[in-house]
């Protein structure tokens, strides 16, 4: 059988990409020279971490880190459940469950996620009694599993007919079907879309800052005003959202191979 998998990275791909990268550090750095900054990169370490009697203490762009983990991860798991159940509703023979996944879908998706952290912050959380994390994860999660949902659909409705007419005649249920034979299939073929929407996740926890949660991107708006540090700390933080986003290429592309390995 032949594979369809993409070809890893190549050297010349990766020079490409780093060259593009220092090609855009320069035309900052020479934008920066043109306004007159003033560079202060010493003072930025302390920002990331210091050693307090030998033992390592985290800064404030570290804690911010963990916070932007914590809520991207927890984020993470109810979109991919909401979005799960939200296809599964798609495809039902339920006319009610059909359309309020539908409703759910195009409110979500045709409305800025900025006005629904506003909108679930502001109104919702006072009559829910949650704080402002659980309405940052809550907020994305109904974002993100807008959309996951119609991977998870995709995923589903590309599997072979066939499998179905193999499972109703060995007698299993539907959601036996779901379980046994149908999701494991989706679950190889939704592993790439899924991945971008993670990408995405993790860039979207950003405007989570608007409400206050003390995320990476809140603490770097933080140093900023107390120190006017802008360009540095924002490379910081970009730099961190990079090295996130890229681990989690990584790792995804890592299981993807894993899961489409097939023998000749």
């Amino acid at each position: 059988m032949v594979s369809h998998l993409p070809k890893p990275a190549t050297l010349r791909d990766w020079l490409l990409y780093l060259a593009t990268i220092a090609g855009c550090i320069m035309l900052v750095l020479r934008g920066a020279e043109r306004l007159g900054y003033s560079w202060h990169w010493r003072q930025i370490p302390r920002y990331l971490g210091s050693l307090s009697d030998g033992v390592f203490v985290a800064g404030p762009l570290l804690k911010g880190l963990v916070v932007t983990l914590e809520i991207t991860g927890y984020s993470l798991v109810l979109a991919a459940s909401i979005g799960l159940v939200t296809a599964l509703l798609r495809l039902s023979s339920s006319s009610i469950g059909r359309v309020l996944a539908r409703m759910y879908l195009e409110i979500i998706r045709n409305t800025p996620l900025l006005v629904q952290i506003f909108f679930l912050y502001f109104v919702m959380a006072p009559i829910l009694d949650i704080g402002r994390t659980a309405t940052a994860v809550l907020a994305l999660s109904l974002f993100e599993g807008a959309y996951a949902s119609e991977i998870f659909r995709a995923g589903i409705t590309s599997i072979d007919r066939g499998q179905w007419e193999a499972c109703y005649s060995l007698g299993l249920t539907q959601l036996q079907s779901y379980r046994k034979v149908i999701l494991p299939q989706a679950l190889r073929r939704v592993v790439p879309p899924m991945t971008s929407q993670a990408v995405s996740l993790i860039k979207d926890s950003a405007l989570v800052s608007t409400i206050a949660v003390y995320d990476v991107t809140m603490e770097g708006r933080t140093i900023i005003a107390e120190t006017f540090f802008s360009f540095e700390i924002w490379f910081v933080v970009a730099a961190i959202y990079l090295v996130l986003t890229l681990t989690l290429s990584t790792l995804a592309s890592f299981l993807e191979r894993h899961l489409f390995r097939t023998h000749a």
